[in-house]
């Protein structure tokens, strides 16, 4: 792992792969970590260059205060695009997951030269907040039940692991998967202070983060390859708001995966790559 600058602020990368083939470039939601360790190394193994990132605020990325953040959506789209170019190679296949997604859609939007591909993974096409009416919600006896699970201490550990686990079995995620990354986040946080660690581990960020102008009008105008992969089980982002964005760029595949919620499962890393290969 290393860091590459650009516009004013350090980002967190991780690769995969030969630094001479084509890059996919997975920005995280909001750690790189977002995205499972089996996916990058299906990505390389069919020829890419695989780079995952921290977006700010998280893993290695410029870190300054998630509670009040001095940028915006479009900052952060602005970020993915300057880093494709930092990285060479010509235009890039962008994915994003989770708020990630956010971040690519607007990415592609605002800078459509700068990618050939998209791929968007359980995520939707509103901020976040409330969605449009004809978007489904998040689960409401998942969120109550979320939200009232107690916040961990945030200086250990094992107990930050144990809170992932049992949100995670609410979410219907494997608790075994999201203990093992949230350790790994927590060893890769620049502090124990709730806020930032809350940041690194819910992307809790993105609530305070100005996400105007709304995007979603504007989907028919991305004109590359797109896939939109969704979980059915998904509770946080149900399953109508991928069914949503692939109805609305045109041309866009929908890869259901019928067995996952909300992360993309390790059984699950192989559909994926092979969907995501055939974008180029």
């Amino acid at each position: 792992m290393t860091t590459v600058n650009v516009n004013e602020i350090a980002l967190g990368i991780e690769s995969f792969g030969d630094d001479d083939a084509p890059l996919v470039l997975l920005a995280g939601g909001t750690t790189m970590l977002s995205w499972p360790d089996a996916l990058c190394e299906h990505l390389a193994a069919g020829g890419r260059r695989v780079v995952r990132y921290d977006l700010r605020d998280s893993g290695e990325s410029t870190t300054a205060d998630p509670e009040a953040p001095a940028y915006t959506l479009r900052d952060l789209a602005a970020d993915a695009a300057a880093l494709a170019d930092a990285l060479g190679g010509g235009p890039a296949h962008l994915a994003g997951i989770g708020v990630g997604g956010m971040v690519a859609q607007v990415a592609a939007l605002d800078h459509p030269g700068a990618f050939s591909a998209l791929t968007l993974a359980g995520t939707r096409a509103v901020a976040p907040g409330p969605p449009d009416d004809d978007l489904p919600d998040h689960d409401q006896a998942t969120m109550s039940r979320l939200f009232a699970h107690p916040m961990p201490d945030w200086t250990d550990r094992e107990a930050v692991a144990e809170f992932a686990a049992a949100g995670a079995e609410i979410l219907g995620d494997d608790p075994v998967a999201a203990r093992a990354i949230a350790a790994r986040i927590w060893d890769r946080t620049p502090g124990t202070a709730p806020p930032v660690q809350m940041a690194n581990q819910m992307g809790m960020v993105f609530s305070r983060l100005d996400c105007k102008p709304r995007w979603r009008e504007r989907l028919p105008e991305i004109k590359m390859p797109t896939l939109v992969v969704h979980g059915r089980r998904d509770r946080f982002f149900p399953v109508g708001n991928g069914e949503a964005i692939a109805r609305e760029i045109p041309g866009a595949r929908l890869l259901v995966l019928e067995e996952a919620a909300a992360a993309i499962p390790d059984a699950a890393a192989g559909e994926v790559a092979e969907a995501m290969l055939t974008l180029g």
